[in-house]
């Protein structure tokens, strides 16, 4: 091999290199990779909607008002519930409210940890975007406001 073309061999490596360096800082708009909740069956309790119209976003689908559900997850001491209660206005999220239903006092502790720290989490998110996987260390309970979460957007259609 001639020594010009091992230089035009290690300039296009190079460049191939530099652009590569380049689309890794480049900002994307892919989807979050948080993983969604696989458990089913949860309960629904009555709503209590404060108002039959529509968002005024003009493209929420979801009814204003308040909606609750119970969610249900297993953790290693079985099955548990948490109660949710959300209020939403143009299918943004304006109020959380959680009620614990533990079983045990690591279920309380837990379920606790999760009603402090949600409501920094969803408040002013629009109800289609929520998808929790942790809240102030408490993994499992997450489960649970999923599943009630689903309930509550059939609830609002």
């Amino acid at each position: 091999m001639t020594t010009p073309l091992r230089k035009s061999l290690f300039v296009g490596i190079a460049g191939l290199s530099i652009m590569g360096a380049a689309a890794a800082c480049a900002p994307t708009s892919q989807p979050s990779t948080q993983t969604p909740a696989t458990e089913n069956g949860g309960q629904a309790s009555t709503s209590s909607p404060s108002s039959t119209t529509a968002g005024t976003s003009g493209t929420s689908t979801y009814k204003d008002g308040t909606y609750s559900a119970d969610g249900t997850y297993t953790s290693p001491n079985g099955q548990e519930t948490v109660g949710v209660e959300l209020t939403l206005a143009g299918g943004t999220v304006s109020a959380v409210n959680i009620t614990v239903h533990p079983s045990n006092p690591n279920t309380k502790k837990f379920q606790g940890e999760f009603a402090g720290g949600i409501s920094a989490q969803i408040v002013g998110k629009n109800i289609d975007e929520l998808n929790v996987s942790k809240v102030a260390g408490s993994s499992l309970t997450s489960g649970g406001f999923n599943d009630a979460v689903q309930q509550i957007k059939s609830q609002a259609k």
